[in-house]
């Protein structure tokens, strides 16, 4: 699903990630594991198309296409999703908007047909449903007013209406009480068709989701055990 070859990335003029070398299998859930500023966000943001990180040099391979030089629309539209941490406030544009659009555009990326109303609303509803999001939640600003765990559940959403082939969750616990990460992890363990590369600091965590792979980062350099 992924491949990263001899990957040197910089932020700014800082190099920060040294000599990346990963394999992500298709329908894996692997754990990116390290200490606090050991690499892994931003290893995470590069491979989502960040224009804050600069390649240097080295290649990522998704899905057997070279996306090294391509953005983050492209990827996003290509199939790699990113539940960041921090996720910005958009006033003036409701979640029910941001995520028609989303899944219009994806639709017709992927089948070159569009999407119906009618289609879209249906797979709304299931999807709201299951995860429990109250109706209302709809027609807010997207993120505006929503507490932590709230917009875990909304990442959640937006993850099962764009049914990615690789979920990238960087530290999808954070922030989340014990019901939310349930959720989340059920959530991840329902769509054996996405590959899921994630971030935890918490064991209890990360044993509700089962990784089948880890990698380990420390100082911009991924540890060879």
């Amino acid at each position: 699903m992924l491949i990263i070859e001899n990957l040197f990335v910089n932020y700014k003029d800082t190099e920060l990630l040294h000599n990346i070398n990963l394999t992500i299998k298709t329908g894996a859930r692997h754990l990116l594991s390290g200490h606090n500023g050991s690499g892994k966000s931003s290893l995470v943001r590069t491979i989502a198309g960040d224009s804050d990180y600069t390649i240097k040099s080295g290649k990522i391979i998704f899905n057997n296409i070279d996306i090294t030089d391509d953005n983050a629309t492209k990827r996003a539209l290509l199939g790699i999703f990113l539940g960041a941490q921090n996720v910005p406030e958009i006033p003036g544009l409701s979640v029910l908007s941001f995520l028609k659009h989303s899944c219009i555009a994806h639709t017709h990326f992927r089948t070159g047909h569009d999407l119906s109303m009618g289609e879209f609303l249906e797979k709304l509803e299931n999807n709201r449903t299951k995860l429990n999001i109250p109706r209302e939640w709809l027609n807010r600003g997207m993120n505006v007013g929503f507490s932590g765990g709230e917009r875990k559940r909304l990442m959640l959403l937006q993850l099962l209406m764009t049914e990615p082939k690789l979920a990238i969750l960087d530290e999808p616990d954070s922030g989340a009480d014990s019901t939310t990460q349930q959720l989340i992890a059920e959530t991840i363990k329902s769509m054996p068709e996405t590959t899921f590369l994630f971030i935890s600091h918490q064991p209890a965590f990360t044993d509700l989701i089962s990784p089948t792979d880890t990698t380990t980062l420390s100082a911009g350099k991924i540890v060879i055990k």
